[in-house]
């Protein structure tokens, strides 16, 4: 609190609103800028000192916090989600937003999201590009798939979207020319979106292999259902494990049950799903393996534990007994398997943050 000009930003993509408190003379200073990084340092610079900044985080990035923090100024990208908004404020406006949170800024109640470097960010996109391309291909084969059900056509040679099954596309003929040429775009789209996704999948190969991030995707490895795309996932998208503890992270994952209390009632409801999205999902598909049996690690595990540490073979171990038998009480008390599962994941959570943090604190990421 030793700033004397509090600046709140509200950043477009052609345009800044911005709006400064001087604390010491309670002046407001308006401003319409250029969204132009330079710009806006410039017009901060030109502030009485010391100065705090704030504006929301949104697909603008953090590329405007670099540029400020590099300069010596003080930043804050606020979590949009936890900006304090008064239930009866019925106007919105950039000029209104950017006030509204120079005064958080003030009171010090803007909460701030950490600030990936530009490395890490660079990482998370391509394991969105990935996560695109899987939904994207999902969707591709739905297509298809829905194409030949329409004909009374259903594939019944075993597993689908294997080899074999994807021979047996190919040999699909309608004798119709249009029929023909919506099913080969059809089958076109999935063999390109396949092979997107495997090109991704060994770009992420590559650099769980040999990056930053590789001491904690070799950690995360030691629990089951974690391969190296899920734990390389996970490594980019929570970024600084140390943010957390083994029981608050599973909040930041949006995986605790959302609660409506008041006096001597307390309702508990279905998961908050805040937080990162990504990370979520990931966790929770993890989750679904635990259920099977665990006495021993199999080869598969067996080689991802050999690129780990001791203490960290140690520690998946013990977590995937203690997740299986956490499957077990739940199926002894009759819970819906799709509920079990979340709880097994919020769970899941926390083992990784175990495995991961210590890591990390002896190699720390950059940003």
């Amino acid at each position: 609190m030793n700033q004397r000009t509090y600046v709140g930003l509200d950043v477009h993509a052609r345009s800044v609103k911005a709006c400064a408190i001087d604390t010491a003379t309670g002046e407001l200073v308006r401003d319409t800028l250029a969204m132009d990084e330079g710009a806006v340092l410039a017009w901060t610079r030109g502030l009485p000192g010391p100065v705090r900044v704030a504006y929301e985080a949104g697909p603008t990035g953090f590329g405007l916090a670099r540029t400020l923090r590099a300069a010596g100024l003080e930043c804050l990208v606020a979590a949009p989600s936890k900006l304090i908004r008064p239930s009866g404020d019925r106007v919105k406006t950039d000029a209104r937003d950017a006030e509204h949170l120079a005064r958080l800024l003030v009171l010090d109640q803007v909460t701030a999201v950490r600030i990936p470097s530009p490395a890490e960010e660079a990482a998370r996109d391509l394991v969105r590009a990935r996560e695109d391309a899987r939904a994207d291909l999902m969707r591709c084969r739905h297509r298809l798939s829905k194409l030949l059900l329409r004909r009374g056509i259903v594939y019944s040679g075993g597993q689908a979207w294997t080899g074999e099954h994807h021979a047996w596309l190919a040999r699909q003929h309608f004798g119709q020319p249009a029929l023909d040429e919506a099913y080969a775009a059809a089958l076109e789209a999935v063999d390109l979106t396949a092979d997107r996704r495997d090109r991704l999948d060994r770009r992420i190969g590559a650099m769980a292999a040999e990056s930053e991030f590789t001491p904690v995707v070799d950690a995360l490895g030691c629990l089951r259902g974690i391969n190296t795309l899920t734990a390389f996932g996970l490594a980019v998208e929570i970024g600084d494990w140390s943010r957390f503890t083994g029981s608050t992270i599973g909040a930041y994952l949006g995986l605790v049950p959302s609660e409506h209390s008041s006096g001597t009632s307390r309702v508990q409801g279905p998961i908050t799903k805040t937080g990162n999205t990504h990370a979520r999902r990931l966790l929770v598909e993890a989750a679904w393996h635990h259920r099977r049996p665990y006495d021993h690690p199999g080869e598969t595990m067996r080689r991802r534990w050999d690129k780990a540490s001791e203490a960290s073979r140690l520690r998946g171990h013990q977590g995937n007994r203690r997740l299986h038998e956490r499957w077990l009480l739940f199926l002894a008390r009759r819970k819906r398997p799709t509920i079990a599962n979340v709880a097994i994941a919020r769970e899941l959570a926390g083992w990784c943050w175990s495995l991961a943090e210590p890591v990390q604190r002896e190699r720390p990421v950059d940003g």
